[in-house]
């Protein structure tokens, strides 16, 4: 039988007059793994950090097994901007102890690429104050999988990660023996890693068997049963439904119910999206020419990203951008979008960009474009247009599209300058479709959105006739709305992947292995050889220990005599002669253990 880590016993919070959490009792378990979801601002980080013990309840009890071993990553890290990777990661670890530790090496590879940390200034001796928020998270992250742990709870782990990182996390948690809470939005990696869900909805929680697919499964099964009013979520829940059980059949971990429920539920539900009466519609739209690249050449500043590129994006074409981190994916939009605003004046430094005349091109940056924050959501929406078009007869107006979006009638009045990051992102790709584009270009849409705001906008996405091209790290929404996924792989050309996101990570991995060198062919040792390295090994590990030892008095030396300062300059000198000893030991340890 599991043992149990952590019990939650009938807790409540509450915020204002908003209850988040309402007498709500749970637990978790050895071997849990366990996926948090729900819509943002219904308490999912509340619950977690109530969990972890970092955020007392208003009522109810959070207890935890005796000596838990348990780490959190939050979304604000505690990392000192004065101290050095080196120290936030390994601590005072000499290299020889940490390069030598299995987990370390693979921690620190997988999410930085090398134990040198490639993109980092000054590898691991490189100063935290600077770096930006991607890659002080990742080092807190990696600071918290180094250590061995009974529980890890996460709060959006793969903020941050690319396609390759997510994929290395998805496979260390699943070797991992630690047990799991885990709050994010990427349901590719809830299928990989959760075998339970958590759904926060108005107060509670109901918990679910199985990955994000099985979850899917469930709820839609729970809300037919049910028979809820909410009638536009249960039609979203069948249509994504659809899509698993039709697009993607080996997604599901176990059919934890009865696979004929699910076939049941969407009998009479229609594909996702007709391709080819959108293609009809986006050619009378927009032409036979969209985005026609010859032989274009991309820079950024002096280095080169794309070399003589020949690519078409054609009317309805839906296009899933993947690639290294710096390879030229929002350079390639950015290049596109300045020739249509130009109207083809401008030009990438070689080759030639031609436009269609009738492109009206929309572009979602990363960034979230600056508005009135004194304007309300339903005016900053209707200052676009009153009313949108979607096609086939379709019409929706400025508040019906923002209820669309989860912008509720009393939300539609908010003030811009109260909504959070995620609601702003919401509001900004609201602008851009109220405009009725027919181009659109998607720059890590998927940032600070939930899971049901996600589905709402895959949904809208599938009736919408036009070309797109998405960027993005969430595997899940690329397959969702994309019909062919091209590459950036670093060696300035762009290719179409036909097996999508697992073909360029294999693509990848077949290139990190070509550029490794192989290891020089073995030599048979004679064992007197081999038996005489370890002996040495020992020594010289012997030896470590009492340079260790002496530093730890010299230090203590210095500060008695911190005021004398010629006493202290002998010290430090011993310290530093010391120190290079002790460097020479180390390499001489890495050479013995390898021998060995």
């Amino acid at each position: 039988m599991a043992v149990n880590l952590v019990n939650v016993e009938a807790v409540g919070k509450t915020y204002g007059t908003r209850t988040l959490l309402d007498s709500l009792s749970l637990g978790v378990s050895e071997g849990d793994r366990i996926g948090v979801v729900g819509r943002n601002g219904d308490g999912k980080t509340t619950l977690v950090r109530i969990l972890a013990k970092l955020e007392e309840p208003d009522s109810g009890r959070v207890t935890h097994q005796g000596g838990l071993r348990f780490g959190v990553l939050t979304q604000n890290d505690s990392l000192d901007p004065k101290a050095t990777v080196r120290h936030e990661v390994v601590g005072d670890r000499p290299d020889h102890v940490w390069a030598g530790d299995a987990r370390v090496r693979d921690v620190l590879t997988g999410l930085f690429g090398s134990l040198d940390l490639p993109g980092f200034p000054d590898g691991m001796d490189t100063v935290i104050g600077p770096l930006s928020g991607g890659e002080r998270r990742r080092i807190a992250l990696a600071r918290l999988l180094i250590q061995e742990q009974d529980l890890i709870v996460l709060d959006e782990p793969t903020n941050h990660l690319d396609v390759e990182g997510i994929s290395w996390l998805a496979g260390h948690l699943r070797a991992r023996r630690s047990a799991l809470v885990c709050v994010t939005h990427d349901r590719w990696f809830l299928d990989q890693v959760c075998t339970r869900m958590w759904d926060v909805q108005r107060g509670t929680v109901y918990e679910y068997e199985g990955g994000y697919s099985d979850y899917v499964f469930a709820r839609a099964e729970r809300e037919r049963i049910a028979a809820t009013e909410e009638t536009k979520r249960q039609n979203l829940v069948r249509k994504e439904l659809a899509w698993l059980r039709r697009g993607a059949p080996a997604r599901t971990s176990k059919p934890r119910f009865r696979i004929e429920a699910a076939n049941a539920l969407i009998e009479d539900v229609p594909p996702p999206r007709d391709s080819a009466e959108l293609m009809r519609f986006a050619n009378s739209r927009l032409g036979k020419t969209v985005f026609d690249l010859e032989d274009v050449t991309v820079t950024a500043g002096p280095k080169e990203l794309l070399a003589h590129v020949t690519w078409q994006l054609g009317p309805g074409d839906r296009i899933g951008l993947v690639g290294v981190n710096g390879a030229g994916k929002t350079s390639l939009l950015r290049a596109l979008a300045d020739a249509d605003a130009s109207e083809g004046e401008v030009q990438p430094a070689h080759g030639r960009v031609v436009v269609g005349k009738t492109v009206k091109l929309a572009y979602l940056s990363q960034e979230v474009a600056e508005l009135d924050p004194a304007q309300r959501v339903l005016q900053a929406v209707e200052s676009v247009r009153q009313r949108v078009d979607l096609g086939k007869g379709r019409e929706m107006t400025a508040g019906q599209l923002c209820e669309r979006f989860g912008f509720t009638k009393e939300k539609q009045w908010t003030p811009v300058g109260d909504l959070s990051g995620g609601e702003r992102r919401r509001l900004q790709i609201l602008r851009l479709l109220m405009d009725e584009p027919n181009v659109l270009f998607l720059d890590e849409p998927t940032n600070d959105l939930d899971i049901e705001t996600l589905t709402q906008l895959e949904d809208l996405l599938d009736g919408w006739p036009g070309s797109m091209v998405v960027i993005s790290h969430d595997r899940y929404f690329l397959e969702r709305t994309t019909d062919r996924v091209f590459a950036l792989l670093g060696d300035r050309t762009l290719r179409m992947l036909p097996r999508g996101v697992d073909e360029y990570l294999e693509r990848r991995r077949k290139a990190a292995e070509e550029a490794t060198p192989p290891p020089p062919p073995a030599k048979e040792k004679p064992a007197g050889d081999t038996r005489a390295a370890k002996k040495e090994l020992q020594r010289v590990e012997r030896q470590l220990d009492k340079i260790g030892d002496r530093e730890n008095k010299l230090h203590a030396q210095i500060a008695e005599h911190a005021t004398d300062f010629g006493k202290v300059a002998s010290l430090d000198a011993e310290l530093r002669a010391l120190r290079d000893e002790r460097e020479e030991l180390e390499m001489r340890w890495l050479e013995l253990a390898e021998d060995v």
